[in-house]
């Protein structure tokens, strides 16, 4: 990779906050921005090699690892699941499963995070013309329904449980705590 740099540093996010009231779609997406901020406010100030520390001996899992993760989790439901764009897998699957999380290097921390505020651009963009009764099939042709707000709910959800890991991670690397 031509972009390949180690003396990368996460930017310090500027503050988000959503609806309180009102329609459920609009205090959906207002909750995703608002963990998404949270992810970047925990990783800013960190250096590439910081983001890819495994600090934890027990875990493999990484700050890098974690933000690979949420952008391969964000193209598959927003892009490839709920708008059929038709986008590729971010990460070749023959890498395995758990590439998203194993596979980053300080030398591809900075494409990595630009991938990731990428695909939230691409996958905000790709939602919002889709009506509030949009339903996707989850599970193949006989599978069950997923709503709009079901979909924006999982993503919550998993941005809620690893900012939760990268607290962790982020006491370990340098001793910050509530970002």
């Amino acid at each position: 990779m031509s972009d390949e740099r180690t003396d990368w540093t996460a930017p310090i996010p500027a503050p988000v906050d959503g609806p309180l009231v009102g329609a459920a779609r609009g205090i959906l997406v207002g909750y995703l921005g608002w963990y998404r901020q949270v992810l970047d406010n925990i990783c800013a100030g960190l250096t590439a090699e910081q983001l890819a520390l495994r600090p934890i001996p027990s875990t493999t899992l990484s700050l890098l690892g974690i933000v690979r993760h949420l952008a391969k989790v964000e193209r598959i439901w927003l892009r490839q699941r709920l708008a059929e764009d038709g986008a590729p897998p971010l990460y070749d699957r023959a890498l395995g499963k758990d590439h998203d999380f194993e596979g980053g290097t300080p030398a591809t921390a900075a494409h990595a995070w630009e991938a990731l505020h990428a695909e939230q651009r691409a996958g905000d963009a790709a939602a919002s013309s889709l009506p509030d009764d949009h339903r996707i099939l989850v599970g193949g042709p006989d599978g069950e329904q997923m709503s709009l707000q079901a979909v924006y709910t999982h993503l919550i959800g998993e941005y809620a449980r690893h900012t939760g890991h990268a607290d962790l991670l982020r006491e370990t690397i340098d001793g910050v705590t509530g970002r």
